[in-house]
């Protein structure tokens, strides 16, 4: 009953934007990840159906023990490295399912042990911060770009932002999110006959384990998770002053990804981005009650994963500068305190703007996203800043 007290509106739209945040910005990736590996139709539906419900019970059932909006999605880097991998051939879906498996146990080992939490005690508050802020960036540039392809949108929704945010700050989100949709319509860009309505059937695929698909499949799969995507989403909840057991919850992901790779759930972990938008002041002014919000996004991604054919009708749906638009829109909070408490510390601000644009370029090596890279560098010009210097030798 707790949960019906402290639930409201902005926590509501807050948990439904981060639902369509997440699915836009990386389920075509996914659906090119299956489809490269050999996926039929039936087993991409059966993997939307598996990430959904993965991502739902680890968002519901946390936040609401914990009464903290824990967040969590699928790993959208990870899907890039199967699409990559799928490309070349080697490997058909029952291998890739033997390395789904490898992978989620290898990020259950590292809840288990302690090993990422530790880790992430030694990130300074200031890198921290610059990469939350470099994470974030990209998606605030994103929104105003949009502007130059669909201006009659993405003006109106940034029109309905300022005046929101002047007028009735807690729901500026809301508002904005009304403008666009109602832009969108004028415009006859809102295509609803593309949705279909039929419940998704679970396709069980047996794992066949192999030392190759495991190298090649496995191992990059479970770097990429955790650097590049339960990196800066712990990131993003401490930013935002909530104190998560990360181990607990890396563990249960873990689990649940390996239970769940048989019919397509490939990895879940932390989320960065959607994150930030049920953590955040639009969320809701009191933080206590900001969990609400993790958990309507559960509840949303449950029904989305009953009804996984839906998704590429809902897809289509809305215009892309629209998604773009209110994504951007509503992190500009998040970018602006990630910001201030990175450059903060006069002695650490050279190291945080390091992080920032490392982060921000998306730079990719080896395999890995530029979160970790962000981090890298930053970590690097501190430790430079520790040297001795010539003059003093």
């Amino acid at each position: 009953m707790q949960f019906f007290r402290d639930v409201s509106l902005s926590t509501i739209v807050a948990g439904l934007v981060a639902v369509l945040v997440g699915f836009t910005s990386s389920i075509a990736l996914v659906f090119q990840a299956a489809q490269s590996l050999g996926a039929s139709s039936a087993h991409i539906t059966s993997w939307v159906w598996a990430l959904c419900m993965g991502v739902g019970l680890c968002c519901i059932v946390p936040s609401l023990w914990l009464r903290q909006p824990v967040m969590v999605a699928w790993s959208t880097p990870g899907a890039a490295v199967l699409a990559a991998g799928g490309a070349a051939g080697q490997f058909g879906l029952e291998q890739a399912v033997g390395a789904f498996i490898g992978s989620a146990l290898l990020i259950l080992l590292c809840g288990v042990t302690g090993i990422f939490e530790r880790l992430m005690t030694r990130i300074p508050v200031a890198l921290a911060s610059a990469l939350l802020a470099g994470v974030l960036a990209k998606f605030g540039m994103d929104a105003f770009g949009a502007a130059a392809s669909g201006p009659a949108i993405v003006l109106p929704m940034l029109a309905a932002y300022i005046l929101g945010k002047h007028y009735h700050p807690r729901y500026v989100v809301l508002w904005t999110l009304v403008a666009g949709i109602a832009a969108a319509a004028l415009q006859g860009q809102l295509h609803w006959e593309q949705v279909q309505w039929t419940l998704a059937t679970p396709q069980w695929t047996t794992p066949v384990f192999t030392w190759q698909a495991f190298v090649s499949l496995g191992l990059p799969l479970f770097v990429v998770t955790m650097a590049s995507q339960n990196l800066p989403g712990v990131i993003v909840m401490r930013s935002a002053g909530y104190a998560v057991p990360v181990s607990g919850i890396v563990s249960l992901t873990g689990a649940l990804s390996a239970v769940l790779a048989p019919f397509g759930g490939y990895a879940i972990n932390f989320a960065a981005i959607t994150a930030a938008l049920c953590t955040g002041t639009e969320a809701h002014p009191n933080p206590a009650r900001r969990y609400t919000a993790a958990v309507v996004c559960g509840v949303a991604y449950l029904l989305l994963g009953l009804y996984a054919a839906v998704v590429t009708g809902l897809l289509l749906a809305f215009p892309k500068e629209l998604v773009l638009a209110i994504a951007g829109f509503a992190l500009l909070a998040s970018i602006a305190g990630g910001l201030h408490a990175a450059l903060a510390d006069a002695r650490q601000r050279e190291a945080a703007i390091v992080t920032f644009l490392v982060t921000l370029s998306g730079v990719t090596l080896l395999g890995v996203g530029s979160a970790f890279w962000g981090v890298a560098a930053g970590a690097a010009v501190l430790l430079a800043q520790k040297l001795p210097q010539w003059n003093k030798i």
